[in-house]
């Protein structure tokens, strides 16, 4: 982090945040709130990048499907389609504040090969450096599966924040945070983890039938970020107006602590 406290934000919009819960093409107020909050966070003088989700319910409408299908090939088409829709929204919202999008499409081998890995952060260091730009990263779908069979983007992002060097990975689920008691959601989120290894348990495996990604998924993504010295935050992304506050350190979330090197 700079000494002006700027912090080097990764923020993940997982599918199951971003669609209607009654329609499966994204919602475009929960997309606006989202926005705002990312032009909220750069106002207050951080560094974000977005890993989005959403490009197969994106593109379900255009293609006529009213329902996520099983086959992977389909799920690569709807992706290749919906992602131009995506890109436009965000494009759209974002110039709303004087901003603009950047795509990035890539692999986890992308990220593991070191020359290929060495060019996407220096990519998205050139980026960063136009204040306007906001770069929006999601797995090529066309090409690559991982994401789309598992974890919707959560392990992706980790990868990111550690290549990157980010401050803090913040994590937008359903839910506010890892739950003290999943039976009994209004007990709250627990505040603060030091240990991930030890609140695996607490977490209930639960996909939504648009998303791939569940509590678990995210554990194992913080763990990864948090052994590589990321803090990672786990907050409701149905509340998005709370997401400055998340960041600051007084909003509603798990917060888990970054393993000192």
């Amino acid at each position: 982090m700079s000494p002006t406290g700027s912090k080097r934000i990764v923020i993940k919009f997982g599918s199951g945040i971003l669609t209607r819960v009654s329609m499966p093409e994204p919602d475009p107020v929960q997309l606006r709130k989202l926005v705002e909050a990312v032009a909220l966070l750069k106002q207050a003088g951080h560094i974000v990048v977005v890993v989005s989700s959403g490009a197969v319910a994106s593109g379900l409408k255009p293609m006529g499907m009213a329902a996520r299908p099983n086959d992977m090939t389909t799920l690569q088409a709807l992706a290749a389609v919906g992602q131009t829709h995506l890109m436009h929204a965000y494009e759209g919202l974002l110039r709303d504040h004087g901003l603009h999008v950047a795509q990035l499409l890539v692999t986890h081998e992308d990220l593991e090969a070191a020359q290929r890995g060495a060019r996407f952060k220096a990519t998205l260091e050139r980026l960063l450096e136009f204040p306007q730009v906001v770069p929006v990263i999601n797995e090529n779908d066309s090409v690559a599966i991982e994401e789309l069979r598992f974890g919707d983007n959560d392990m992706l992002s980790s990868h990111i924040a550690r290549l990157w060097g980010a401050d803090v990975l913040l994590l937008l689920t359903s839910a506010p945070g890892l739950l003290q008691d999943p039976d009994h959601p209004e007990a709250g989120p627990i505040p603060l983890v030091e240990d991930v290894d030890a609140v695996i348990h607490h977490a209930q495996e639960k996909k939504t039938s648009l998303g791939t990604g569940g509590m678990i998924s995210k554990l194992k993504a913080v763990q990864d970020a948090v052994n590589a010295g990321v803090e990672c935050v786990i907050a409701s992304g149905r509340h998005a107006e709370q997401i400055p506050a998340v960041i600051a350190g007084t909003g509603v979330c798990t917060r888990f602590t970054a393993a000192v090197h």
